[in-house]
């Protein structure tokens, strides 16, 4: 199976000028918590920003909302999929890179849909993606407990 056969179809992107009460606003609207980034006036992804990124970067060191733009909280590089990839080539790039969601782009590069573990999961084999979920949590949890705990509530 495909990711073009389980992605989201035309997701709501963002641009990074933009200021992340517009981008959780979105998110509301939208009912989700990632917005791929598109810069230059292009489809092409250059980032991500996330809920937990918006909490994290901003709201826990207090940045003032309306005045912190996507670009000072997005998470980058974005890690892309192109829409012919396999299901366990999903896995795979969400395992190695720690994600749950993957933008989705065309032959051109230019955001084409967003793909989540939860798609995979209702879409392909449960043992392939409870194993990238353990894989993430097990990871994710990992690098929390080595991370000075001054690091994790700045």
């Amino acid at each position: 199976m495909n990711i073009d056969e389980i992605m989201t179809r035309e997701p709501t992107c963002c641009a990074p000028e933009m200021d992340l009460a517009e981008v959780a606003a979105m998110m509301v609207v939208e009912d989700c918590g990632q917005i791929p980034v598109c810069g230059n006036g292009s489809l092409k992804p250059i980032g991500v920003i996330t809920d937990r990124d918006i909490v994290c970067r901003a709201v826990a060191k207090r940045r003032n909302p309306t005045a912190t733009t996507v670009s000072g909280c997005m998470s980058k590089p974005c890690v892309v999929i192109p829409r012919d990839a396999t299901v366990e080539e999903g896995c795979r790039l969400m395992e190695e890179h720690l994600v749950r969601r993957l933008p989705v782009v065309d032959e051109n590069g230019e955001l084409c849909g967003v793909v989540s573990l939860a798609d995979m999961a209702t879409h392909s084999h449960g043992a392939l993606t409870g194993q990238v979920i353990q894989t993430i949590s097990q990871r994710t949890e990992s690098a929390r407990r080595h991370e000075p705990a001054q690091s994790r509530a700045a």
